[in-house]
């Protein structure tokens, strides 16, 4: 394939060329065409080679789902300017540490967020512009201001299948963020594996409801328009408006983690809902209980598509025609697994030695493929530590059946999947013992029927001290995002030790949070 062909902008050129007049993304009453996507993004990228900008320079982003954000994606899906997005969720501190991490020279935000940026904006002196989605302020110009400065015809440089075209971040085991780097050539390739997994065409209607932020929004969009599709937005994920849309504009496809598909059915108004248009439920980001995908399936149909991955790289996926819940004994086994490697992935199971694992025994998951991270910004002991000789090694434990299906048997870097966002117990740990009247603590994650996992802190308090559990979740409320924190504090006269002297959360979780059929890692 020709080198430019390679790239994300050569899906924005097919689709404006081919599919110019229909809705790229719909958000609200607001639209953005394919045709005008690949417009106003090459008007922003010729707005900030006015200003200096130019190939792979990075320009960060903090922005809810919208359709700027859609268009500054496209932006640097065409020039082979590197973006970075950041989680909205997140503290100042940590919003703070990735914009440091990634020194961007220009930021783009939404106007909810000025109160963030300008308290940050003196430990940021790298940034030599800033836009403002839906405002200004002297120091900050407006977005639709900065566009207009740009001309759609005086693109000076073109994506090329070797550049690097996004820096995503995900929290590691040190409970620091790492920043994937992801380029234009592997995220291609993700996107057509995205669209053939999905069987979509151009006439398809995609609700977005998870952040763009994240990886696995990305890669589904992209595959909604791999081949001319439509992708509605959602600001935030709101159940009852999504049902709305779902029958009013005859959405095809949807993309959920497990506890918004609960959310969505146990809406008063989902049994009035037409879900007709749906042809295919891609679900992700955390393991489905087995009660609700039967649930699912009945209301819906077999149209359920498993994927797993991670930031890093993505892997299997249990295809639609295997979900069969009605099956024999050894069929409904494959309802808890993550499904086959997609084709020219290849996977191993291996021990801590690196040995290859024999069928039926559990290792640790590693991969190689075109659909792979090519390492993390700034961090070389980490990208050495992850891939090794090609492969790269995701910390989750696993094994295959004798059918080569795969399944998750643990996580190795004791990650906690709450509501479909990853939290480290480590960065919980770190925020926990920064409090004065804590002498020791251990984070696991608790079976919640809502969020598939709730945060939990066990704590050893100091003996002269008096803590509750009211004062340790408002402290780790002041240091990380609020999603991260504590939802049960559990205090203990003592934490079990391994002969290592590390804490031994396998005990904890035995103690704490006893594996039931409907929670079981899978």
């Amino acid at each position: 394939m020709h080198d430019q062909m390679a790239t994300l902008g050569a899906i924005l050129e097919d689709n404006a060329q081919r599919f110019g007049d229909r809705p790229a993304y719909v958000l609200g009453d607001r639209a953005v065409t394919h045709g005008d996507l690949l417009l106003r993004a090459r008007r922003l990228v010729s707005a900030l080679h006015q200003i200096g900008l130019r190939r792979q320079d990075r320009v960060s982003i903090l922005s809810m789902n919208s359709l700027e954000l859609a268009e500054i994606l496209a932006a640097a899906q065409c020039s082979g300017i590197i973006v970075s997005t950041v989680n909205f969720r997140l503290a100042p501190p940590e919003i703070c540490y990735i914009l440091n991490d990634v020194s961007p020279r220009v930021l783009i935000f939404e106007a909810l967020y000025l109160p963030v940026i300008e308290a940050l904006r003196h430990e940021l002196p790298f940034i030599e512009a800033y836009v403002c989605i839906g405002g200004s302020v002297e120091w900050a110009t407006d977005y639709e201001s900065f566009l207009v400065t740009g001309n759609a015809d005086d693109l000076r440089f073109i994506a090329q299948a070797d550049d690097v075209y996004c820096v995503v971040y995900t929290s590691g085991t040190t409970g620091k963020p790492k920043g994937c780097i992801w380029g234009q050539r592997e995220m291609r390739v993700l996107a057509e594996r995205m669209n053939a997994e999905m069987r979509a065409g151009p006439r398809d209607r995609l609700l977005l409801v998870m952040p763009l932020f994240h990886i696995g929004a990305m890669a589904i969009a992209l595959g909604l328009h791999f081949r001319g599709g439509t992708v509605y937005l959602q600001r935030q994920y709101d159940p009852e408006v999504a049902l709305g849309l779902i029958g009013r504009e005859r959405i095809t496809h949807l993309h959920f983690a497990p506890t918004m598909l609960q959310m969505l059915l146990d809406q008063p108004a989902a049994s009035g809902t037409d879900f007709s248009s749906l042809r295919t439920v891609v679900y992700s980001a955390a393991p489905m209980p087995t009660p609700l995908l039967r649930r699912a399936m009945a209301i819906f149909g077999a149209i359920f598509v498993n994927l797993y991955g991670q930031t890093e790289v993505i892997t299997a996926g249990l295809d639609r025609d295997l979900h069969l819940p009605d099956g024999t004994e050894r069929e409904r086994s494959w309802l808890v697994s993550v499904g086959h490697p997609f084709p020219n992935v290849l996977v191993r199971i291996v021990d801590d030695a690196g040995n290859d694992c024999s069928a039926g025994a559990s290792g640790e998951i590693v991969v190689k493929c075109a659909m792979m991270f090519r390492g993390y910004w700034n961090n070389h002991k980490a990208t050495l530590e992850t891939i090794r000789d090609g492969w790269c090694h995701t910390g989750d434990v696993g094994r295959f059946d004798d059918a080569g299906i795969l399944y998750l048997v643990d996580r190795k870097k004791d990650m906690i999947i709450s509501g479909g966002e990853n939290i480290y117990s480590r960065e919980v740990e770190e925020a926990i013992v920064q409090h004065p009247a804590v002498e020791e603590c251990a984070v696991i994650g608790l079976p919640d029927e809502k969020w598939g996992e709730i945060v939990c802190a066990v704590v050893r308090a100091k003996p002269t001290e008096a803590l509750g559990e009211r004062g340790v979740i408002e402290h780790v409320q002041t240091l990380i995002a609020s999603y991260k924190k504590p939802k049960k504090v559990i205090f203990v006269s003592d934490i079990p030790k391994l002969p290592t002297g590390k804490i031994n959360k396998v005990e904890l979780r035995k103690k704490f949070a006893p594996v039931t059929e409907n929670t079981e890692m899978r």
